[in-house]
């Protein structure tokens, strides 16, 4: 028992949360009690187990509920009039022919907004703003019986400009004499531009040097391209404001719209049941959740705003594109001396920065690093976070510049990576809490077969074959007198991904023995809904399929923070299987009045709680019955992370490709992805992360590009037709796996995130096999049958 002068004990605590490369210092509550983490060899039933989706059946029979299937009686259909020019303003809005539209209800403008608080931004933008900043911004919405009379409403709207000077790309943004594309001093640059990071001496590691590799390299805009894209349905009762929304925050929509129409939070209620794919676009409120709530309590009805594909593709975020300008420098043995790298991002017309330097500082062992980033505003759409935001394009560079020094050195790609190999936090000088590279490395090179690649014959060239049966075998060499030029590449990642609070759950029992568990997260169609499942049921010892997962509802469930990040595991589940073992020991309590013993002489497992000795056992529902509707209730929070260590996610990924020189077209063949992520909680569930995020990567190695006219400053490819992502047709022979085990320092679960890891070495590792089958250097991305043709007349 503490004494008097101890004082009370603390209550709330320092944290830190990294989130996609940068850290969140928070101030967070400590949970009631402390929980023992699951170690490595906790004998577990039912997490890790391939258990099927929860959801799976609703999916498949069309039963699920997306936004856009939300219907309510006398529901509206709103669309937007866009901005056809890249910079300027707007003179004059007629709008009578739009409300001479039959089923056209009504036309919301600035001066609809005039009753707020203050007008709400979007995407950077003030809604309906008459100052116009990039091709596609919002004017106004209409508002109509059905969404095809909103639409044909929408493009009669006459609009005229004034237009003005822009900069669309990040070199015309920069270039001396630029027009202003925000206004006021340094306006085409972010206010803490550059940004410089350093540790040791870069000039001195140079001089250092025994070789030394200076590439430019160019990685291009990614749009999300989601199948669902962004949508909310708003209906009021009163004051009190309901939304459904396609959203990765349920919470963050809640505030965001509270706070622009001048609401208690209380008063505003945002639901997401399903969702099909956000990959950080759907973080807050948008122009179309402005729009539907507004529009709703102009008209009494409940409003529906879906965006289209064309609205989907410019005014959602994106990718922004970069410019990265990479300098290593080496001993003659591989042991690199010095990395410089000096980037220009160009955001879009707003956006956070997401460092593309910062795995520079991370992936390998170097006393000299030192990057310089410039994050420029232009008059496109504002970025947004997506997959992995700034590790994916800085590995792109980094790695390409470490297969451009092992060619330089003679040394096999693999092996260079291995002599800089980082065995702790280089940026932040401590140690990882668990995970190692180095078996991905070793694991995903062994399933590859990456040291005998070179060993295995060409059938054109009339050497036998090893055997018909090896899975290694290729179809082509790369010897240049052969049209198909076989290549293999090899790339790797870090990637913060312990998560953090605060986040909370509830678990109710019910009187027949069943279960439900209450959080504030969100399924973006990953699986929370199982896995969060898995966890509860495996704390409170009852069988799975007696466990509901309730969330993505701020007025059902207790607060969880965005699903980005790779955040929701490793921040979540903790939360739930504290509140789960909370309701196990009240179970217990309850039990043992029943058994005529102490809680501590019990055990749960499988819907059963049977007495250590086995002299007697009941049911979990036999207890909750005779409880009957006194309710058995767990609380659980998330706990600060760890001090003085990194929590970090790595992966290392190896390709094969074919690359026809006739027609600059590459096939990815073979691909060998391998990850420690500590526990895996369902197998088949963080297996489709890998898939899902080698083919997003993929994409952006091969096809992936917004396109601008930068003399009109227009994108020219706003649909799925021009703008190509990958289909079944591109999938290669795919192997993806994990290695490592359980993380108990990350928390209680001891797993780490996992979402965005596997993205960022894809495009890396494809570029390297390009290279490697053609014998010159791709410098730019999308690799393109335009592209790759200008290099195959290089290496000719």
């Amino acid at each position: 028992m503490s004494s008097a002068s101890e004082g009370p004990k603390r209550r709330y605590v320092a944290t830190v949360v990294e989130v996609e490369g940068r850290d969140e210092h928070k101030i967070v509550e400590l949970p009631d009690f402390e929980l023992a983490a699951w170690e490595t060899n906790e004998p577990l039933a039912i997490v890790g187990q391939p258990l099927p989706r929860v959801d799976a059946r609703e999916k498949v029979t069309g039963r699920a509920v997306y936004t856009a299937d939300v219907g309510h009686p006398g529901m509206l259909y709103a669309a937007f009039v866009r901005a056809a020019i890249p910079r300027g303003r707007v003179t004059e809005l007629e709008l009578g022919a739009a409300r001479a539209v039959p089923g056209v209800v009504h036309v919301l403008t600035a001066e609809d907004l005039a009753e707020l608080p203050r007008p709400p931004r979007a995407n950077g933008v003030t809604l309906f703003s008459r100052d116009v900043s990039y091709a596609g911004q919002p004017l106004a919405a209409v508002c109509a019986e059905t969404r095809a009379a909103a639409e044909r409403a929408a493009e009669a709207v006459q609009v005229a400009y004034e237009p003005a000077a822009f900069a669309v790309t990040g070199d015309q943004a920069l270039a001396s004499g630029a027009p202003s594309v925000r206004g006021g001093a340094k306006a085409n640059v972010s206010r803490s531009s550059p940004v410089v990071e350093a540790r040791g001496d870069v000039e001195q590691g140079l001089r250092e040097a025994e070789v030394i590799v200076r590439r430019t390299y160019r990685t291009p805009c990614q749009l999300h391209s989601a199948l669902e894209p962004h949508g909310a349905v708003a209906v009021w009762e009163g004051d009190d404001l309901t939304v459904w929304e396609s959203t990765q925050g349920v919470f963050t929509v809640r505030d965001d719209v509270a706070g622009a129409l001048g609401m208690p939070q209380a008063s505003v209620r945002v639901v997401m049941e399903h969702m099909g794919g956000g990959f950080g676009a759907k973080n807050h409120a948008g122009a179309h959740t402005y729009v539907a709530a507004l529009l709703a309590r102009r008209t009494g009805r409940a409003v529906r705003c879906v965006l289209d594909r064309e609205g989907e593709q410019t005014d959602t975020g994106h990718r922004p594109p970069a410019r990265i300008d990479v300098t290593l420098g080496a001993r003659r043995d591989g042991a690199l001396t010095a990395i410089a790298v000096r980037a220009v991002v160009a955001q879009g017309v707003s956006g956070w920065e997401a460092s593309v330097g910062k795995i520079f500082h991370e992936l390998y062992a170097c006393p000299n690093v030192r990057s310089e980033e410039t994050f420029a505003y232009v008059n496109t759409q504002a970025m947004a976070a997506f997959r992995g935001p700034g590790h994916t394009e800085g590995a792109f560079a980094l790695e390409r510049a470490m297969d451009e020094l092992a060619r330089r050195l003679g040394v096999d790609p693999l092996e260079l990576r291995l002599r800089n190999y980082a065995d702790r936090d280089q940026e932040k000088d401590r140690p990882y809490s668990a995970g190692s590279l180095r078996k991905c490395y070793e694991a995903g090179a062994e399933r590859f077969g990456w040291w005998s690649r070179r060993a295995r014959p060409n059938p054109e060239s009339g050497s036998p074959r090893k055997s018909d049966s090896d899975p290694h075998y290729g179809k082509f060499d790369s010897d240049p007198h052969f049209r198909v030029r076989r290549g293999f590449g090899v790339a790797a990642q870090i990637w913060p991904t312990g998560g953090g609070p605060p986040a909370y759950a509830t678990v109710r029992l019910h009187p027949d023995g069943t279960a439900d568990v209450l959080t504030g997260t969100q399924d973006l169609g990953t699986g929370a809904r199982t896995i969060l499942a898995q966890v509860a049921a495996e704390a409170l010892g009852m069988r799975f399929e007696d466990v509901r997962v309730v969330l993505g509802d701020t007025e059902r469930t207790p607060y969880t923070g965005n699903s980005w990040g790779s955040m929701t595991t490793p921040s979540v589940a903790p939360a739930v299987r504290m509140a789960a073992e909370d309701a196990r020991r009240h179970l217990l309590q309850a039990a043992a009045e029943i058994l005529d013993c102490r809680p501590e002489d019990l055990v749960v497992r499988n819907g059963m709680i049977d007495k250590r000795d086995c002299s007697a056992h009941v049911r979990i529902a036999d207890v909750t019955r005779k409880l009957g509707h006194v309710m058995i209730m767990g609380h659980g929070s998330r706990g600060p992370n760890a001090r003085g260590v990194g929590l970090m996610t790595f992966g290392a990924h190896f390709v094969e490709v074919e690359v026809d020189v006739e027609t600059g077209v590459v096939r990815v063949v073979r691909f060998v992805a391998a990850h420690d992520a500590g526990r895996i909680i369902n197998p088949v569930l963080a297996e489709s992360q890998l898939h899902g995020g080698i083919l997003q990567g993929l994409g952006f190695a091969l096809f992936e590009e917004r396109v601008l006219d930068e003399r009109l400053g227009l994108p020219l490819n706003t649909g799925l037709h021009d703008y190509k992502i990958p289909t079944m047709a591109d999938v290669p022979r795919l192997e993806a796996f994990f290695v490592g085990d359980a993380d108990p320092v990350a928390n209680s679960v001891g797993a780490r995130g996992l979402a965005e890891p596997p993205v960022i070495p894809v495009a890396p590792a494809i570029a390297n096999a390009v290279a490697d089958a053609l014998g010159v250097e791709p410098e730019e991305i999308p690799l393109t049958p335009w592209r790759v043709l200008a290099l195959s007349s290089r290496g000719a």
